[in-house]
């Protein structure tokens, strides 16, 4: 895939800025990295900040942090901004201001959203594949507690950005606002938080030269070997593959599309919003082909034409190799509105549900 040079430049900080002070971009295009030095801004003897990238061809979200995201960039008076956009069709330079530091202002704790629906189930559940750690939470429909009824199970990514608008850095997708409030049949969602500066690791299952080692393959392992046993065990599930789904976006979307080509027999439908097939440089296209015809799972595959030039293009070509002797449906989505963040995710999370629900009845 094709490289875009773009330089960022900083052309303002606050008064206060300590001159010796190390900046980050973290965006879309680094898994939210607050701290990662592949991206980290160089200061010449001017004083001036600036960081030269080389980025495949689509559009990005990001934000200026100093390290941490207790440290990000904000608006003055510490009011939270917008993500920054950046095209590398309409980009090639871009000036940054940065106005002030959010750690000047007291921290002011945000209110859950989360839905009396959503528990915690461990924050430091084992990952033994990977020798980590990891909060997971789960959704359990109304009623459950008492009645006997078995439910569908969807397992979701970046778990901190699926219930709770106080954990996440983006964005909730409400999907516990979602659940409570259709009249379609319910389900279990059980939504793994992601591993900060390892997320772009653990969601990518091949190695990468600038990111690194990829671990996808530990962590597709440790949710069909691990947490479903777990979560089958101590609640009350459908556990055949067609009452099994996954879902994720951007790194979530991509690993939630090689789970069900690792695992052809575990899930039954797969939400792949927005997948970051770039950082695989092709090779997810060779495994669909090699791989997907062992595969019966239904996939729903969404992407918006705003978030660059290669999203919708890789995605019908993901949907096309999937339709080459897959024995699933293969349902593809192409929005002209489409944007590469949570709010977008949130209006469609709902159509999937519905897609998929119509699929199971099938």
């Amino acid at each position: 895939m094709a490289q875009h040079p773009i330089r960022l430049e900083i052309i303002k900080l606050p008064e206060y800025h300590a001159s010796g002070s190390e900046i980050f971009a973290a965006g879309s295009f680094n898994g939210w990295n607050p701290a990662d030095t592949n991206f980290r801004f160089k200061r010449s003897k001017a004083g001036v900040y600036s960081l030269d990238l080389n980025l495949p061809d689509t559009s990005y979200e990001f934000k200026l942090t100093r390290g941490d995201w207790d440290k990000v960039e904000c608006l003055n008076g510490g009011t939270g901004m917008n993500n920054r956009s950046l095209n590398t069709n309409k980009h090639k330079n871009l000036e940054l201001s940065v106005e002030q530091w959010a750690d000047r202002f007291p921290a002011q704790p945000r209110a859950s959203t989360a839905s009396p629906q959503v528990q915690v189930i461990d924050t430091a559940f084992l990952i033994p594949q990977l020798k980590r750690t990891r909060r997971i939470w789960i959704y359990l429909p109304a009623g459950y507690a008492a009645g006997k009824k078995k439910y569908p199970v969807i397992y979701m990514h970046d778990g901190q950005n699926v219930f709770d608008d106080a954990t996440s850095y983006s964005g909730e997708w409400g999907v516990d606002e979602f659940m409570d409030s259709t009249k379609l049949p319910p389900s279990i969602i059980v939504a793994i938080d992601h591993g900060s500066n390892k997320r772009l690791n653990e969601y990518n299952p091949y190695n990468n030269k600038k990111f690194g080692r990829g671990e996808g393959n530990a962590y597709v392992d440790f949710l069909v070997k691990t947490l479903k046993p777990y979560i089958d065990k101590n609640y009350r599930t459908l556990t055949d593959q067609q009452n099994t789904s996954i879902a994720g976006s951007s790194m979530g979307g991509l690993i939630s599309l090689y789970a069900c080509l690792k695992y052809p027999a575990t899930f039954g439908h797969a939400g792949v919003f927005s997948p970051a097939f770039w950082i695989t440089d092709k090779k997810i296209f060779a495994d669909i082909k090699k791989k997907s015809k062992a595969s019966t799972t239904k996939f729903y595959l969404y992407g918006g034409k705003l978030e660059g030039e290669t999203m919708v293009p890789d995605m019908i070509q993901a949907a096309g190799l999937l339709r080459v002797g897959h024995k699933g449906n293969v349902e593809m989505k192409a929005d002209p509105e489409g944007k590469h963040n949570e709010a977008t995710w949130r209006k469609e999370f709902p159509l999937f549900y519905e897609w998929m629900v119509g699929e199971t009845a099938r």
